[in-house]
């Protein structure tokens, strides 16, 4: 049995285990076409909290411009207009620990320096994760929050988010809601509870962990987790 087949059996009895293998994914926006997904690693599964692990070097789709070029190399002013494809590219760097919690219309990345010392958290504003038998998918909302291990925490991306708006990416109802979920995040920032208080700082992925496969249907339509 492959390690995605297990990943989907487990989907259907209800976790995943630790150590299975999921795609974690994004619809592009305005579309219900899947243009970012990341194969990871499974760290906890339980009814309140889905954690993962992208390690350096996995095989990932992304967005690009139908040249080839990366979105954030194109102008603001044209970066959500011209026409895109996808390419796929390889994570570096430490890799990058996503934790979710059911529901909630953001998740929190942890990012590292080579070293292993602890950089910030990632506010990322987003679709609440929808669970189906090989992954997760959501769709970004462009605002970000990055957060300081001094408690410090500031807006990201606000003009990608304002000018995803100008363009017809996000109505005008959608992005208060997306700005109310934002205000939401700042307040739990703010009460600095988990998972800024639960020391995931200090967790490692396992040495023996393979990097995950991007699979070649890597785009297919979900098959949903049973009950």
């Amino acid at each position: 049995m492959t390690a995605q087949v297990e990943a989907e059996s487990a989907s259907d009895a209800g976790h995943w285990a630790p150590g299975d293998h999921i795609l974690w994914r994004y619809r592009a926006n305005a579309t219900d076409r899947v243009h970012i997904c990341r194969p990871v690693t499974v760290v906890q599964d339980t009814d309140d909290l889905l954690a993962v692990w992208l390690a350096s070097g996995t095989a990932c789709v992304r967005p690009v411009l139908a040249d080839g070029t990366p979105p954030y190399q194109e102008p603001l002013a044209t970066r959500y207009t011209k026409p895109r494809t996808t390419a796929v590219g390889t994570w570096t760097g430490t890799g990058v620990l996503k934790l979710a919690r059911p529901g909630e219309p953001w998740s929190v990345w942890l990012f590292w320096d080579l070293d292993w010392r602890f950089r910030n958290w990632y506010v990322n504003l987003e679709e609440p994760l929808a669970r189906w038998a090989g992954g997760v998918d959501s769709e970004d909302h462009f605002l970000d929050i990055a957060v300081y291990p001094d408690r410090r925490w500031e807006w990201k991306d606000e003009d990608e988010f304002a000018q995803a708006q100008r363009v017809g990416l996000m109505s005008a109802a959608r992005a208060e809601e997306v700005r109310a979920a934002g205000h939401a995040a700042v307040e739990h920032i703010e009460s600095w509870g988990a998972p800024f208080t639960s020391g995931w700082e200090g967790w490692r992925p396992d040495p023996a962990w393979p990097v995950p496969a991007l699979p070649d249907d890597w785009g297919r339509v979900p098959a949903p987790q049973r009950a």
